[in-house]
């Protein structure tokens, strides 16, 4: 298995403990959850069962059953309710001569049909019994991460505070997904690498269809332009199989995918016309949940100043290539290298990769030891002269580490005009936020940087390599 290393372990110790263990797995969709569980706990199962999609709580009950008997519960009782279900599966579990009973539940938000009582169903079995015994490990696990957290992690009914592990599964990093890559055959050069994250992001489930006899570009051109395409419609089937109602998430990244720097959200109100309340609260904390946006808060400013903004790779991409674009030609990646609409994307993707690798950005500046927050931050002013930091880190040696990001195909090469710039930036930084920190400046650029007359005004350089770290 590529990475999840501390993942399995925390597998490993619930497995071992003498305690009845409530496991909770989540993350999002194409990640890789069912396979951790699987790999890891396997052949351990005493009961595993996945919830059906788009399924009335009839046919999840029959599905239910018809897993009792894969697992010798031959003689089934009548099970026309969930808490049948579990009383079912409690006998399972008394048949087992295991030293722990492991209990999967795959997709459980899709077993949670309306008005079926699943949860309470689910409660009632954990805390009359389950938890009673010493020997029950229930590992559930589901795809939409809000139902997770907010039904069973955050439950403030009879499941409140019944798990006793969480595992948030998060999507590879550039070193995963290179060794990921090399494990499929791929003959990918980082640079390769790189680019196919700044499409795919770390979802080894997108990776998973790479073929070794095709380039990259012939790759994406396959999979995501081709009608017959493993991943032509992901989109739609996505968010579809995530969100209940998904027009209102779609509607939120549509708005945010067009302002890259985010969005307020009074500003988001004001774009799609969403009421200001309770149901918009919870689609930005599910799609920040599921690691489709992110939330910031900019350095000085308070929380209802937040920003939203879209982070999801796949979904970055799809706007701006894949959105209104059916009919294009199949070969249309091919053809698109190396366009100004192709390079205005790499700039935008390469910034977000830098924000999934913020642990390797601070190893690679030496300060992996030193208490820091990572903030954004937009000048107040709209002339001109306004200024915007897309990533800086605020540290407790009295420093404070701008970050510039830039990708490009050679090393990069700082003009005078664009040095006019990063000056005006800092001028505007140190003014409007009063800091009385020692700024400095650090520019990530995916092949390095030119050094001529200006290349000493910037006091640390990084390359993709050390975002591979």
């Amino acid at each position: 298995m590529i990475g999840r290393d501390l993942e399995q372990q925390l597998l490993h110790d619930a497995y071992s403990s003498t305690q009845s263990e409530f496991v909770a797995v989540y993350g999002r969709r194409r990640v890789g959850k069912t396979y951790l569980v699987r790999e890891t706990l396997g052949a351990k199962f005493t009961f595993s069962h996945a919830g059906l999609a788009n399924a009335d709580r009839k046919s999840q009950l029959a599905a239910w059953c018809d897993s009792l008997k894969d697992y010798g519960l031959k003689e089934l009782p009548s099970v026309q309710t969930w808490i049948d279900a579990f009383s079912a599966l409690k006998e399972v579990v008394r048949r087992s001569r295991a030293k722990k009973k492991v209990i999967f539940i795959d997709e459980m938000p899709w077993l949670d049909t309306p008005r079926s009582g699943f949860v309470t169903a689910l409660e009632f079995f954990w805390n009359s019994w389950a938890s009673a015994r010493k020997d029950i490990m229930l590992v559930i696990c589901g795809s939409a991460t809000s139902w997770i957290i907010n039904n069973v992690i955050k439950n403030h009914g009879g499941l409140h505070n019944r798990v006793t592990c969480r595992i948030n599964v998060k999507p590879f990093t550039l070193r995963e997904c290179e060794a990921y890559a090399s494990s499929l055959g791929l003959r990918f050069q980082r640079k390769q690498v790189l680019e196919c994250y700044m499409i795919m992001g770390g979802v080894p489930f997108y990776w998973s269809f790479l073929k070794r006899s095709l380039s990259l570009a012939q790759n994406i051109d396959a999979l995501f332009f081709n009608p017959s395409g493993m991943l032509y419609g992901e989109f739609d089937e996505l968010y579809a199989s995530l969100f209940h109602r998904p027009e209102r998430y779609i509607d939120v990244v549509t708005a945010l995918s067009v302002k890259h720097a985010g969005m307020s959200r009074a500003e988001l109100i004001k774009e799609i016309g969403i009421a200001n309340n309770g149901n918009l609260t919870a689609v930005l904390n599910d799609l920040e949940s599921c690691g489709f946006i992110r939330k910031y808060v900019s350095i000085g400013k308070k929380e209802r100043d937040a920003i939203y903004q879209l982070v999801d790779f796949y979904t970055l991409f799809y706007f701006k290539f894949l959105h209104g674009k059916s009919g294009v030609d199949e070969r249309y990646w091919s053809l698109s290298q190396g366009t100004p609409t192709y390079y205005s994307w790499c700039g935008l993707a390469f910034e977000r990769v830098c924000f999934e690798h913020v642990p390797q950005i601070k190893r690679a500046l030496g300060i992996a030891g030193v208490l820091s927050s990572v903030y954004s931050w937009r000048s107040r002013r709209e002339s001109s002269r306004g200024a915007q930091v897309d990533m800086l880190i605020d540290r407790n040696d009295q420093v404070i580490t701008l970050c510039e990001m830039k990708y490009s195909k050679k090393p990069f090469a700082i003009d005078e005009e664009y040095d006019m710039v990063l000056q005006n930036k800092i001028e505007r930084f140190r003014e409007e936020t009063r800091t009385s920190k020692a700024i400095h400046l650090a520019l990530v650029s995916s092949m390095g940087l030119v050094k001529n007359e200006y290349y000493d005004d910037v006091q640390n350089v990084l390359t993709m390599n050390d975002l591979f770290a």
